[in-house]
């Protein structure tokens, strides 16, 4: 990955702990063909003072035979992500954006035996379901011969991370003015993600102050440093 400005660098701490909260990403390595990928949920595990990611694949996947122990995966982890318009700041000349954050996982993957299968299976279970509003489910419920069945085309792997790239590029270089003015706008689109997005940097310049009005048009209000808040509440 590459870092576009110091200040958009996730942390290797937050950046682990924003790719276990996500949970999900897309794994990657290449053959003599080129790059393959599969999406897959995973969990972060720490091992002595190794950071592991494991995750599985259907034993017919390609990806399977490329986990020798010597090849590098890299997994992608998405979180939200939003355009910004041109027209959208207060000063003149910027440019149209896309606002995003993301972490990179990188390290060499092994395979595990067999026998590992319903460990992880449990493993990762007990950190999805605990996502959800509701008793959690797990393996015993299922029917014993289904649930082995289901355990035996699959494929367990260890990533063992010796990289670590974080980036959440959120604006953080722009002006208090240009600043406002796209949370605000965020703030009032229809996607969630933008919604997400906007709470994210009123939490990185909390000493600033946003507003948006009923029709969906924009008033910035900008406190000034050492002077009390303008504009209504």
């Amino acid at each position: 990955m590459h870092i576009l400005r110091p200040q958009f660098r996730i942390e290797d701490d937050h950046a682990l702990a924003f790719a276990a909260a996500r949970g999900f990403g897309a794994i990657v390595a290449a053959d003599a063909r080129g790059p393959r990928a599969s999406h897959v949920p995973f969990v972060i595990v720490r091992r002595d003072d190794r950071v592991i990611v494991q995750f599985h694949l259907t034993a017919k996947n390609p990806l399977v035979k490329l986990a020798d122990g010597t090849r590098h995966f890299l997994l992608i982890v998405s979180g939200d992500d939003a355009y910004i318009s041109n027209d959208w700041y207060v000063s003149r000349d910027n440019v149209s954006t896309w606002l995003y954050e993301a972490v990179h996982l990188s390290g060499v993957a092994y395979l595990r035996a067999l026998d590992d299968n319903r460990g992880h299976g449990d493993a990762l279970l007990a950190v999805s379901e605990a996502r959800l509003p509701k008793q959690p489910w797990n393996l015993t419920q299922m029917e014993p011969g289904k649930r082995e069945a289901m355990l035996a085309g699959i494929r367990v792997i260890d990533l063992v991370v010796d990289e670590i790239e974080g980036q959440s590029k959120l604006n953080q270089h722009k002006s208090d003015a240009d600043y406002v003015a796209l949370v605000n706008r965020l703030a009032c689109a229809e996607e969630t993600a933008s919604h997400r997005l906007a709470e994210k940097m009123r939490a990185l310049r909390p000493e600033l102050a946003y507003a948006e009005d009923r029709v969906g048009r924009i008033s910035q209000r900008v406190r000034p440093k050492g002077g009390p808040m303008t504009g209504s509440a």
